[in-house]
């Protein structure tokens, strides 16, 4: 096994360990007054306490069969994709930005971005503990990164919330109905902190699709009109992780867009 190889598995391995970090985050952030870091692990359902060899990252979830070694009640494939998820976008990102101050400021990018989507789906929040120190440190880490200036990054944020801002205040204005939360207004501001103004256009379009694809979906299958409720924070941190991978093929076929609508 190469050098490269051998470390591409260690971050790997280092993505599955914060991953079931992440799920603890996950669980307890909403939940008022509870702390990320005591009681330690335990099942949800007996809270009974979880043996180390019980929280090993993707490893323990097979062997005990996806249940509580003591109730024998079901643990949520959530766990396991979590850990899977972040393995996979660590070992990416090392891919793209090699192991360099570049991949620990990302990695903490991702990681919020991971613990919103799931956050958001199940309780319809983006918390301030993850958005507005994620602001700072996207616009702090400006400074020390080399593909991203400080610039770009204070423009990110000022752009990125306002943007969302005269959105949510338009909708309101023409509806007298809140559609979009202030969460997805900070979501945005961090995200164009982290990757740029630049970075917005495609974000923003990109969720907007998919957002009103799965929408459309929902009400149809679930036949329960307009007023069905769609979090719209996942549909931003997946634009967001997708122009952090794929900038520049996203950048080339944008370039080759324009080109063709201009011959």
């Amino acid at each position: 096994m190469s050098m490269e190889s051998m470390v591409l598995v260690i971050l790997a391995v280092f993505g599955a360990i914060i991953g079931s970090f992440l799920n603890v985050v996950i669980l307890r952030l909403p939940q008022e007054g509870a702390s990320i870091v005591y009681p330690g692990s335990h099942c949800p359902a007996c809270s009974a306490p979880l043996r180390w060899y019980d929280n090993i990252p993707l490893v323990s979830y097979c062997l005990i069969g996806g249940r509580c070694r003591y109730c024998r009640t079901g643990i949520s494939l959530q766990y396991p994709l979590v850990e899977a998820c972040m393995a996979v976008l660590s070992a990416a990102l090392f891919v793209r930005v090699g192991l360099a101050w570049e991949y620990l400021y990302y990695f903490v990018f991702l990681a919020g971005l991971l613990v919103i989507i799931f956050i958001d789906i199940h309780h319809q929040i983006i918390p301030d503990l993850i958005s507005l120190p994620g602001i700072l440190l996207g616009f702090g880490g400006s400074f020390l990164v080399t593909d991203l200036s400080w610039v770009q990054s204070g423009l990110g944020i000022l752009c990125g919330g306002g943007v969302l801002y005269l959105v949510a205040l338009g909708y309101y204005l023409l509806t007298r109905r809140d559609g979009m939360g202030g969460g997805d207004i900070k979501l945005l501001a961090m995200i164009g902190a982290f990757l740029g103004w630049q970075s917005l256009l495609f974000v923003i379009f990109f969720s907007s699709l998919t957002g009103s694809l799965v929408g459309i979906v929902m009400m149809i299958r679930g036949r329960s009109g307009s007023q069905t409720r769609v979090p719209f924070g996942p549909f931003l941190a997946l634009a967001a992780i997708s122009y952090l991978f794929f900038s520049e093929q996203i950048s080339a076929l944008w370039q080759l867009y324009l080109q063709r609508m201009a011959g």
